[in-house]
């Protein structure tokens, strides 16, 4: 058995959100449930009983029936939930307006310590006037509006404006060149896109004013709202501050669409992935309420842009009453202790960030608890990628011994997660804690069946209320049905290669990178997170990217490293790698070839591109460059001499 890192306190469950629940499921069910896989189970066999007493025990708002809870399909994907309720996202997130106006909901800080506070009576006041502006200019229940912006306030109260009029908003973060921007909100095409003047990013003034001929050029159709450093000049600042009367929440059916996101589009045009009001709402009470155990006296901060799925996330914490944090602008800047500052400054409960970031401050030397008053962190949120063993051990020998280490992983295709936290559940070395309540996930063999043991395709066998509503434009949701369930049928296959680990009374989760990126030497499947655990431990190795490179009929295993400074790929460094791997991982996972990179190519939200990396080793073309947020780094692994 793994490490154990961490145990819930014993009146955890009289004191959590998830206890109360599974107290109120005992009692509704008159079944024992007396673990966490027995909840589990029943969360999945009576999911109409298990989603309804989420509804009521969130306290969430609307009208109609709750019956049925599902209208159930031959096909996951034409399911329909609660097809008699109707609601409006920005009002079960700004109910709390009226409960305590004068606590603080929303605070944003930005890289050169611009700091926005705003009660719920202001944040609900300031949107209201949003909506009225965005609906006298046409806006309406369906219409799009997106946002080119940072991660401040007005991207917040935007966004909740769009959904007040039951219109569907879309965003994408300032890093986002105009070529990716098109590539997205082309397809949906807009009534109305809000810019930023520009940004403050690794303490310089970035003008994006240069670009907006290019984004008015390709959206002809969109009228474009510039937010202006100069508010007087600024049409938002003044809707915001303006008299008009609030006008009416748009309430819409359960699976009326709210947001549209996005797939990487490194092979070709992004996807546009539609999510539904209802179930982006209740999915993320489920992971806030229950298994973050995030209470409205709690402050929530996740390190994120407008451009990755996390944000929405972020928003949606918001329902609880929590006071939501935001941050803009480089998170390493000017060193590693950029956000360890704001977590002391903001007193933050929920500290959200990237397995990479953790691995950075370890690797910069900061010891955080040394430096910082922590006392408040109770939970420490990690995705992205998979976080590192040695990652585990560094958060609690330096950053708290006591917090809750919470490595989740879902995705934009769901808007949530698949495998997350539980404050009442232990926390293990390499281990998410549990898979989510109401979600029927497992791990599979080439042919469907169930693993208990052994790595495989993770799946989720059942429908959830946040699968999309569909794709843009995918009348006969062909696409959709590509996309997650081609690899078998009525079950969606997600896309990662994991493992459970059974534990008493519940199983933990170890996800080993994408399944289209195992490697498979001599037949061997292989997850490249598990080289990653390996490689990026030692000092001398910033960051790395491995792949399978076709070589003598076979697959071989090929290792790029990103040294750090001073660091020299030399025969004893190449020597410590491969023992390392060997004896961390097993001899199959030790790479033929060792190369070094100056960098690594990465999404515009940044994650490493293994395929792009492996169609270049090969000489096949890259489908989609303008999805890349560095393409020229591609050309360090192209036609390299030690690879042919």
């Amino acid at each position: 058995m793994t490490e154990l890192l961490w145990t819930p306190a014993a009146e955890a469950a009289a004191n959590t959100l998830l206890g109360r629940f599974w107290d109120e499921a005992r009692r509704r069910s008159g079944l024992p449930l007396a673990d966490y896989r027995a909840l589990h189970h029943w969360s999945v066999a009576d999911s109409g009983a298990f989603w309804t007493q989420l509804w009521h025990s969130t306290g969430m708002v609307g009208d109609g029936a709750l019956t049925p809870a599902c209208e159930p399909a031959a096909h996951p994907i034409d399911s329909r939930w609660f097809p008699n309720l109707r609601l409006n996202y920005a009002e079960n997130l700004l109910r709390h307006a009226s409960e305590r106006p004068d606590a603080v909901a929303l605070v944003a800080v930005d890289e050169a310590g611009h700091r926005n506070s705003l009660t719920w009576a202001e944040l609900q006041q300031r949107t209201g006037r949003v909506a009225a502006a965005l609906a006298a200019r046409g806006v309406s229940a369906g219409d799009r509006v997106a946002g080119w912006l940072p991660n401040g306030a007005e991207a917040v109260i935007a966004a909740l404006a769009t959904s007040w009029l039951g219109a569907v908003w879309s965003s994408c973060s300032p890093d986002f060149g105009p070529e990716a921007v098109l590539d997205r909100f082309g397809q949906i095409e807009p009534k109305l896109l809000l810019v930023a003047e520009g940004v403050q990013y690794n303490g310089k003034w970035l003008d994006l004013t240069p670009r907006l001929d290019k984004l008015a050029t390709g959206l002809p159709g969109t009228e474009l709202v510039v937010l202006r450093q100069d508010t007087a000049a600024c049409p938002f600042h003044a809707w915001q501050h303006s008299e008009t009367a609030l006008p009416s929440y748009q309430r819409q059916q359960f699976d009326a669409p709210l947001y549209v996101m996005y797939s990487s589009g490194t092979t070709g045009k992004p996807k546009c992935i539609v999510h539904g009001v209802g179930g982006t709402l209740l999915q993320h009470a489920k992971e806030h309420w229950l298994h973050g155990d995030l209470h409205a006296e709690d402050r929530f901060f996740y390190y994120t842009t407008c451009g990755w799925m996390m944000w929405n996330w972020l928003v949606g914490g918001l329902q609880t009453g929590a006071t939501v944090v935001l941050y803009d602008g480089n998170p390493a800047w000017p060193d590693s202790s950029r956000l360890f500052e704001l977590l002391e400054a903001e007193r933050i409960t929920h500290f959200g960030t990237s397995a990479k970031f953790i691995q950075a401050v370890e690797k910069s030397g900061l010891v955080p608890q040394e430096r910082f008053d922590l006392s408040t962190l109770r939970v420490l949120y990690s995705t992205g990628s998979p976080l590192l063993d040695a990652s585990f051990d560094f958060v609690y020998r330096a950053i708290s011994p006591t917090v809750q280490l919470s490595s989740i992983s879902g995705g934009t295709d769901i808007i949530s997660c698949f495998a997350l936290g539980n404050p009442l559940l232990p926390v293990y070395r390499g281990e998410l804690q549990c898979v989510g309540l109401g979600l029927d996930v497992a791990v599979v063999d080439e042919h469907g069946q169930a693993l208990t043991d052994g790595k495989g395709e993770l799946v989720c066998r059942n429908a959830f209320p946040s699968m999309p509503v569909g794709f843009w434009n995918d009348q006969d949701r062909s696409a959709y049905r590509k996309a997650y369930f081609s690899r078998f049928d009525g079950i969606w296959a997600h896309g990662d290669y994991a493992a459970l680990h059974p534990h008493a009374g519940h199983d933990g989760i170890t996800i080993h990178g994408r399944s289209d990126a195992v490697l498979n030497p001599g037949g061997v499947r292989i997850g490249t997170a598990e080289i990653y655990r390996q490689v990026e431990t030692l000092p001398e190795i910033r960051e790395s990217v491995v792949i399978g490179q076709e070589w003598d009929g076979d697959v071989r295993v090929v290792l790029f490293v990103v040294l750090q400074p001073g660091a020299q790929l030399d025969d004893a460094l190449q020597q410590q790698l491969r023992q390392r791997i060997r004896q961390g991982a097993s001899p199959r996972h030790v790479p033929a070839v060792i190369l070094a990179v100056p960098e690594i190519p990465r999404t515009v939200s940044g994650k490493i591109v293994e395929l792009a990396v492996r169609d270049v080793v090969h000489g096949r073309p890259v489908g989609n460059r303008s999805a890349l947020a560095n393409p020229d780094a591609l050309e360090h692994f192209a036609n390299r001499p030690e690879l042919t």
